[in-house]
């Protein structure tokens, strides 16, 4: 069981760092290729840091006899997966707007910032709050 709380550690991290990184980057106007390209990118490797860790920790805890907890860890596994192949390819289709400064691709692609974020800043509230069922 502590292994798994340890290997919990690195899933926090990415879920804390992409929220708190990716907070800044609302103040970027998302009117030019440069700025959208970085924050594809930021969301291209958030997932991919999520799926890795969150298999890992979700692999750990069914390890450790904790259905539950492995159940929700492999959801978002599964959902940073689906979100990297479909929310990815939404946010390249947009950019391909804001290149020939389409006015509401720029509103669409600030909106599907803030939705990634908050549907991240929800799985990372899950995560602490299953770890305070976990430890009951």
């Amino acid at each position: 069981m502590i292994a798994a709380l340890f290997l919990t550690i690195p899933l926090l991290i990415c879920m804390g760092y992409f929220f708190m990184g990716s907070l800044p980057l609302l103040v970027l106007n998302h009117d030019t290729p440069l700025d959208s390209r970085f924050i594809r990118g930021f969301f291209n490797n958030y997932y991919i840091a999520v799926a890795c860790t969150g298999a890992l920790a979700a692999t750990s805890y069914a390890l450790a006899g904790r259905w539950a907890f492995a159940a929700g860890l492999a959801a978002i596994t599964s959902l940073a997966l689906f979100l990297r192949k479909v929310f990815l390819p939404h946010m390249d289709r947009l950019r391909s707007r804001i290149e020939t400064s389409d006015p509401i691709a720029i509103t669409e692609f600030r909106r599907a910032h803030i939705g990634g974020m908050a549907l991240n800043f929800v799985q990372l509230v899950a995560v602490i709050w299953g770890l305070f069922q976990v430890s009951r």
